[in-house]
């Protein structure tokens, strides 16, 4: 029953655009000097309209099937778009497009007034009205993240009891669990070193809470010490628990590091990190990340080929004529030759450094003046 009514409106549309295109070949007709009013009479012109309407009746009814198929495809595409398009984006399309049609409205009033050929103001306020409309969806979504990270950034800055570490900078970040149970973020915080909104996605509280749950002792254990540090920043910093309730394309993402990586590009933000393999797969997709890990090995003091240290050598290597010591700040130094030396103070010099993901690996030897216990 719907199918047919949708069908008989239809074949009504295609009687209407077959009036408009007599509307059309009239007003052709009247540009080369010929009026049809006073070349038919009355009821040849009735019947060439009904005719052409006719015909495209037919022609609609007709093609109703193919309007069928296309409608359906189109709505299944849209359907898959909307599911991968998240709530600010639409909201920002709605937006735009509505801003973009008040224009084309207020520039196609002085088209109507300046022209006064009818079909050729339709036809320049159709194309203003696509021009404007498609523009202002571009310029908002263009600038809606930027827009949506200044909102945030005051918000932010109006929940901080500490307002002042969080002014100059509009880009939210976005923490991760392990950042949050690894701790070394609250004393960064505390150096006023990162700016701008603190976020908490909702998912990664849940995953905190399920740690904190967990069997595992150990598990356990960091789990409680994340809720811990989170509540000490969320009191110190205005931290903001984000409710992603309204980004429907979360919910389908099962993977937090996945939701994490998919929330910092709806946000336009930075995630804050210490885990390696989230690092690596942000790198990929271009999302800035600020990884805890990587600073600690930034800050470490330089330590250059040919410089002289004292070292205690506490164990063996995994080389037979090798011995390990540690820096204060626990870098490790494989010291070759050393082996004979464990136990005791000595000096050594720097022969080589290397610089991995995981830190730093420094390479010495024995400069042979040896120092007693």
């Amino acid at each position: 029953m719907l199918e047919k009514l949708v069908r008989a409106i239809v074949t009504i549309i295609g009687a209407i655009v077959g009036y408009g295109f007599y509307l059309l070949i009239k007003y052709l007709a009247g540009l080369k000097g010929y009026d049809l009013e006073t070349i038919f009479s009355v009821a040849e012109i009735m019947f060439i309209v009904t005719a052409i309407a006719l015909i495209f009746a037919i022609i609609f009814y007709k093609l109703f099937p193919v309007f069928r198929r296309g409608g359906m495809k189109a709505a299944g595409n849209l359907e898959s778009d909307l599911k991968d398009t998240s709530v600010n984006d639409i909201i920002s399309t709605v937006a735009g497009l509505i801003i973009g049609l008040f224009v084309a409205y207020l520039i196609s009033r002085g088209i109507y007034t300046s022209i006064e050929m009818p079909v050729v103001s339709i036809i320049l306020n159709i194309i203003t009205y696509l021009i404007l409309g498609s523009l202002g969806i571009l310029v908002v979504n263009s600038k809606a993240k930027e827009i949506g990270a200044l909102v945030l950034n005051r918000k932010g800055s109006s929940q901080s009891s500490k307002s002042g570490r969080h002014k100059g900078d509009a880009t939210p970040k976005i923490f991760d669990t392990s950042v949050i149970i690894d701790g070394r973020i609250a004393d960064i915080l505390e150096t006023g070193f990162i700016e701008g909104p603190i976020i908490i996605p909702e998912f990664v509280l849940v995953e905190l809470r399920h740690i904190a749950d967990s069997s595992d002792t150990l598990k356990r254990q960091r789990g409680r010490r994340g809720l811990d540090i989170l509540n000490s920043i969320q009191e110190e910093y205005g931290v903001e628990i984000y409710n992603t309730a309204s980004e429907k394309v979360l919910d389908e993402i099962p993977e937090v590091d996945v939701k994490l990586l998919k929330l910092a590009q709806i946000m336009n933000g930075k995630v804050v990190t210490n885990d390696f393999n989230l690092n690596k797969v942000a790198a990929i997709k271009g999302i800035p990340v600020l990884n805890i890990n990587e600073l600690a090995n930034t800050l470490k003091p330089v330590v250059l080929p040919g410089e002289e240290m004292i070292l205690t050598l506490v164990k063996e290597g995994k080389e037979n004529d090798q011995a390990v010591a540690y820096l204060d700040d626990g870098t490790m130094i494989v010291v070759e030759e050393g082996k004979p030396f464990i136990g005791q103070t000595i000096k050594v010099v720097v022969s080589s450094v290397f610089q991995t993901s995981a830190g730093r690996m420094i390479f010495a030897k024995p400069a042979g003046n040896v120092k007693g216990n």
